[in-house]
């Protein structure tokens, strides 16, 4: 199966990302954690990218993009993925659509902005591999240290409340608009999102399940 995830900075995609690719068997594609990826190994695209990550903005297209139709090109995504954080914007909707890429269902996470606003100030994130944890919601075994891969954690610089504030106001502006693009398209699913993460989860596999 072929999905997209929605939703604000944290209204919990990445968290539900992961149960999903473990129920299905499918890879997580997230352009976040691909260019903070960019970001770290010092590249031509993660230069470019920098100056807008750590202002909250959006990567231009054309370097999304160039991620994205490499990623999805790799052999563990020919029985399907999750991507994660693309698109952000009807231009990258559309350019996906160019690419041939049929998606099955998408995905939209609903949660207001006073509880992400809480939430986030309290997301860490493997500096090693990328898992998601939260000081209240999902704690590791071992405090500021990864389950998965031992690496330490941290508090990224867009999960600070000024950075926090200015993403959600160009969420708001630039990617919402995606819900009425995959809505008349027939392929848009919302589920809101519970104070609870099983309970987000719990919604988040009824309503794939429920797609034929």
């Amino acid at each position: 199966m072929k999905l997209i995830l929605l939703g604000a900075p944290g209204a919990g995609k990445g968290t539900q990302a992961e149960v999903i690719s473990e129920t299905l068997k499918i890879p997580t594609i997230s352009t976040g954690n691909m260019i903070r990826e960019a970001l770290k190994s010092g590249t031509e695209m993660g230069r470019k990218a920098k100056e807008y990550v750590d202002a909250g903005k959006l990567v231009p297209d054309e370097v999304v993009i160039g991620i994205i139709k490499e990623r999805l090109a790799q052999p563990d995504c020919a029985d399907g993925f999750i991507l994660d954080g693309f698109p952000r914007t009807i231009p990258q909707a559309e350019a996906l659509d160019r690419m041939g890429i049929v998606i099955d269902c998408v995905l939209d996470i609903e949660v207001d902005d006073e509880t992400i606003a809480r939430r986030v100030s309290g997301r860490r994130v493997c500096s090693g591999c990328g898992s998601t944890y939260h000081v209240d919601y999902r704690r590791p075994a071992v405090e500021g240290v990864c389950d998965r891969c031992g690496d330490t954690l941290v508090q990224r610089k867009d999960d600070h409340p000024d950075t926090v504030r200015e993403r959600l106001h160009v969420y708001h502006e630039q990617t919402e608009p995606l819900k009425n693009y995959y809505a008349a398209a027939g392929k848009l699913t919302i589920v809101e999102g519970q104070e609870e993460v099983a309970d987000t989860t719990r919604l988040t596999l009824a309503a794939i399940e429920a797609k034929p």
